[in-house]
């Protein structure tokens, strides 16, 4: 047996027996193109739900709480059309990272009659994934929750109830700068709502009794909702339209700090062509790194213009493997340690390398 000191826990068996071919059931017809990805998995089902639900939410206090109810048309149309584009936006980017195959590799191809059909020579070895019994390419890691080996796998994320990989990455770095950008807007129109409401329909509601005799207010006509006018602020009452502000402040406060940090580590990531798990592994090996801008085109689709902002748009298809790009080199043998016994050397042309991670 033979270990390989960058590769942590990974044993190169050089036995044909070890692959079990009758473990590996070759893979399907692929389906066509465009087929629907999706992952059954309850908490990310669940997560998912929540995203929708509180971005409706955002939306409906906006819209009928802060917008509707204003007369300064010009103000409610401009910040409606913008908040409901963003959202919009999200929504439907956060249905392409869900939906979208994030790279998975073909499952069940280590078959035995796979691996000697790649006739590899002496130095060379190939990596397999026992979880999914697949071939696993370069940057390949396996989810345990998507259950499928997936091409530059960055992580695993349950808002979206999907891997972030090399097919829906760009989807997923719109949806998270469209979330910060609608709780932005929401956090400001919040605060200019405050500050008009505190200084003209909300006063009435902290008057005394002397105060109100005073302005010639009767105290039924205080409990009365708040008529139309030039200065009306919202169609519910004071108490729950700051109930409902106060929510939402809180709620796009919280996803502006999460999304923030989120897009500047995906577009860390994309500049520096190394992904999260990547990051965290910081192998001893080291790996050739494409231009930071060629990185971002790849990612996005093509050179700049607005399709890089349009969730509907494709990234750039990454080229299909072939069957050799599955095979890899072992760069000399000072880089292996041999600890099998002498007496099962055989040729090296005969043996078939597997590396099981």
């Amino acid at each position: 047996m033979m270990l390989i000191p960058t590769h942590h826990f990974r044993d190169i068996e050089r036995k044909p027996e070890y692959l079990q071919p009758e473990k590996c059931v070759p893979p399907p017809y692929p389906g066509p193109v465009g087929t629907m990805w999706f992952i059954r998995d309850g908490c990310g089902i669940a997560c998912a739900i929540v995203t929708w639900f509180l971005v409706l939410y955002a939306e409906f206090v906006v819209l009928f709480v802060m917008l509707i109810p204003s007369r300064d048309y010009v103000y409610s149309i401009i910040n409606g059309m913008v908040f409901n584009l963003l959202a919009f936006l999200a929504l439907a980017s956060h249905c392409r990272a869900m939906l979208t195959d994030p790279g998975a590799v073909p499952k069940g191809n280590a078959t035995k009659e796979f691996i000697e059909s790649l006739q590899l020579k002496p130095g060379q070895v190939v990596y397999k994934c026992p979880k999914c019994c697949s071939i696993k390419p370069d940057r390949a890691h396996h989810c345990s929750v998507c259950k499928r080996c997936i091409r530059k796998m960055d992580h695993h994320c349950p808002w979206v109830n999907n891997c972030v990989g090399e097919n829906n990455q760009k989807y997923f770095v719109l949806f998270t700068m469209y979330i910060a950008l609608i709780s932005l807007h929401a956090l400001i129109m919040v605060g200019f709502h405050f500050l008009h409401c505190f200084e003209e329909d909300w006063t009435t509601y902290g008057l005394n009794r002397e105060e109100m005799a005073e302005a010639g207010i009767s105290f039924h006509e205080k409990m009365q909702p708040l008529k139309v006018s030039s200065t009306e602020c919202s169609s519910f009452s004071p108490p729950t339209t700051v109930i409902l502000l106060i929510l939402l402040c809180f709620e796009g406060l919280l996803f502006l700090i999460f999304t923030s940090v989120m897009f500047g580590t995906q577009v860390h990531s994309i500049c520096t062509d190394e992904t999260g798990i990547e990051r965290l592994q910081r192998k001893n090996q080291p790996r050739e790194h494409t231009g930071s801008w060629q990185s971002v085109k790849e990612t996005f689709g093509g050179d700049f213009s607005l399709n890089w902002f349009n969730p509907f748009s494709r990234p750039c298809q990454p080229e299909i493997p072939s069957d050799k790009d599955l095979v890899r080199q072992v760069t000399s043998l000072s880089d292996t340690e041999t600890t099998e016994d002498p007496s099962e050397e055989t040729k090296e042309e005969d043996c078939v390398e597997v590396i099981d991670e």
